[in-house]
């Protein structure tokens, strides 16, 4: 064999068929390999036989998320992010179940599930339009989308109930070939059949055409806009159709019944070799990964380990396959430790920088002698008073209207003592989350920071005041573990920060309901319980705290080299370590802020309610977002300023007040939180 031949065999070029379709599909066969050998495990702990009930119950309890996760894998192979799929999910059951009328249970299965795919492929058609047409980062535009679905859910079905003919379960659930295939695998293999079909077809080419690299995909005449759009669209309609099944499997609705998809879908798509980022994986994959998540909690549960320990086995999957996926020569992971060689092998030789004696001027810099003038006020701030003022300007017309509806908001100060404890939360949260955005990222794991915070202070000081100072440390300290784990996974792993919090949310989720036992016990000290809603001349404690607070974050972005390295690295990351910034060190240290603000409002929470309850900081995931963008900061990163924040924050605390004192539904705010975001978005994207 001559050396060409060789090496066109180690590239696959001259390799058989079979070979080249088998390292193509690399990652499916490990997935189906991996399932196999858990599938084993299983049935080898259970004290009966593989039956084919066994199978077809197995089959219909994982097609939820393997469908979802198939809407993923598209929207991933594209190079994007949805985070809307669950909140769809519970929007179709939620119609359907209030839809059905229960004098007629025979209803017709295909009309339902076209009803269900085509409230999907709307919600899809809206994702689309703003990421494909309008060019809007894909993360904040399904979070926004996420969030007003969430609340039209709501608007349909406040409570669990409602009704969902038994004919779906009988077409979903039952047999296709009875005692030989169950109707879930039929479901399954019909979605990996049109996948197959559809990624030979010119939209699959272009699909993978723009997931590896837009702007070439674009240069060469490929219809990029209309595949991107196509994408959500197709990606929605398998949403509706998961919740066209899970409608089946329950026979009835449930408002919240997506809300625990979103991390499973992303877990199924990596651990089928989908690679985050686009431009390689598939489907099938997907569905194979999504039974492999499933038998793993199931496992769980067979060796009688806690149902707690679900979302923590499910993060630890989707991160351990995550960084599976990226291991290799060329991975962040290797370059970082190949730095690290490099830089204690300098620091033996004594080649650094800052080992060079004082007397070495070579890199210093001074001031020429006729060094221009001092610009004025305007010159300095003019560009970040365009971004600032608007939030302040709204708020005062939100203030106007207010005292026109409500009234009492200039005749006393009691509505402005409310306004700025209420805002607190916000303002704090802010902090961290702008910090993290001015980088170019963005923190999902704040709901279950806040929530583990107050859970572990309300359980540890007992109640009294002497307790709180020994919670304090341990609470923070817990935080600041959590924004180290953040930034490590970030920049030393290389990995997405949207997948690197999202599995760090689940974590502190299974912790807290560890910690807890799924009820939450203890109360907050008298003194936090003073400090949050006791007075002092009238005004709330917190609100000295709270000016203090504002003006060190001021003085953290303006007047510091943290807060100039922040924004260097939000501009341009390369650039900044060209211009000797370790920007490792600041993205870290952004991720510890941001938790440690998150610890902060958990505390101040149970302070403001006397307990700590699960999920008290599910509210405070969209808010901390539209507060910074709401201020006038780039959600790309590199743009923006804390007093702007600040404003956001009263802004849209101001709006609550009003949305409260009017009689539209509490579920409209979520709605409303989602079309701020997006307005706020369009209106200072470049």
């Amino acid at each position: 064999m001559t050396d060409t031949t060789s090496s066109q065999y180690a590239n696959g070029a001259g390799a058989p068929r079979w070979l080249r379709l088998a390292r193509r599909g690399q990652a499916v066969v490990v997935a189906a390999l991996v399932f196999a050998l858990l599938m084993t495990v299983s049935a080898s702990l259970s004290p009966y036989p593989l039956s084919y009930f066994d199978i077809s119950f197995m089959a219909s309890g994982g097609a939820t998320t393997a469908i979802a996760a198939a809407g993923q894998t598209l929207v991933i192979l594209s190079g994007g992010f949805d985070l809307s799929a669950g909140a769809v999910v519970s929007l179709v059951n939620a119609v359907l179940a209030t839809s059905m009328d229960p004098m007629n249970p025979e209803a017709s299965v295909l009309l339902w599930t076209a009803v269900g795919i085509a409230i999907g492929m709307g919600v899809g058609a809206v994702n689309g339009f703003f990421v494909a047409v309008m060019r809007l980062q894909p993360i904040v535009v399904t979070l926004a989308v996420m969030f007003i679905v969430q609340g039209l859910t709501l608007l349909v079905m406040d409570m669990p109930g409602g009704f969902v003919s038994p004919t779906l379960g009988a077409v979903y659930l039952g047999d296709t070939i009875p005692g030989l295939l169950p109707a879930p695998i039929t479901l399954l293999l019909v979605l990996a059949g049109f996948w197959l079909w559809l990624k030979r077809t010119s939209y699959g080419v272009t699909l993978y055409a723009v997931g590896s690299d837009p702007e070439a995909a674009h240069a060469t005449g490929l219809h990029t806009r209309l595949t991107t759009f196509l994408t959500y669209v197709l990606a929605g309609g398998l949403y509706g159709l998961a919740g066209v099944f899970v409608s089946a499997q329950t026979g009835s609705g449930d408002p919240l019944v997506g809300n625990s998809l979103l991390l499973p879908t992303f877990a199924a798509v990596v651990i089928g070799g989908t690679r985050l980022g686009g431009g390689k994986g598939g489907v099938i994959g997907t569905l194979i990964g999504a039974y492999v998540l499933m038998i793993v909690v199931n496992l769980l549960l067979s060796l009688n380990i806690s149902a707690y320990y679900s979302t923590i086995a499910e993060s630890a999957v989707l991160l351990i396959a995550v960084l599976a996926g990226s291991l290799s020569r060329d991975s962040t992971l290797s370059h970082r430790l190949r730095d690290l060689s490099e830089a204690l092998r300098a620091r033996g030789k004594g080649w650094l920088v800052s080992q060079r004696p004082r007397e070495d001027r070579r890199l210093a810099f001074t001031r020429p002698a006729d060094a221009a003038p001092r610009p004025t006020f305007l010159q300095r701030h003019g560009h970040t008073m365009r971004y600032v003022l608007p939030s302040f300007v709204c708020l005062v017309l939100v203030l106007i209207a207010t005292e026109i509806v409500l009234g009492n908001v200039f005749s006393g100060w009691r509505y402005w003592d409310s306004l700025l404890v209420l805002s607190c939360f916000l303002t704090i949260l802010a902090l961290g989350q702008g910090a993290v955005i001015l980088t170019g990222g963005l923190d999902l794991s704040l709901p279950w920071c806040i929530a583990l915070s107050g859970v572990l202070l309300t359980g540890l000081v007992g109640g009294t005041d002497m307790g709180l100072w020994t919670a304090l440390p341990v609470v923070l300290g817990v935080a600041v573990v959590i924004g180290l784990l953040n930034g490590l996974g970030v920049v030393a792993l290389g990995l997405s920060p949207i997948v690197v919090t999202l599995a760090m949310n689940g974590l502190l989720q299974g912790a807290a309901l560890l910690w807890s036992g799924g009820t939450p016990a203890g109360f907050a000290p008298p003194a936090l319980r003073w400090l949050m809603t006791g007075k002092i001349a009238g005004v709330t404690p917190i609100i000295f705290g709270l000016a203090i607070f504002v003006i060190l974050a001021l003085l953290l972005f303006g007047r510091t080299a943290f807060g100039r390295r922040v924004y260097a690295v939000g501009n341009s990351e390369l650039a900044a370590r060209l211009s000797g910034v370790r920007t490792g060190r600041v993205i870290v240290s952004v991720y510890i802020l941001s938790a440690l603000c998150a610890a902060i409002v958990g505390i101040l929470l149970a302070g403001f309610s006397g307990q700590a309850s699960l999920g008290m900081g599910d509210d405070y995931l969209l808010p901390s977002i539209a507060v910074v963008v709401v201020g006038g900061t780039l959600i790309t990163g590199g743009r923006g300023h804390y007093l702007g924040m600040v404003g956001g924050a009263l802004l849209l605390t101001a709006m609550q007040t009003l949305l409260a004192g009017t009689a539209l539904p509490f579920a409209f705010r979520s709605v409303f939180f989602g079309l701020v975001i997006l307005a706020a978005v369009l209106a200072l994207r470049e």
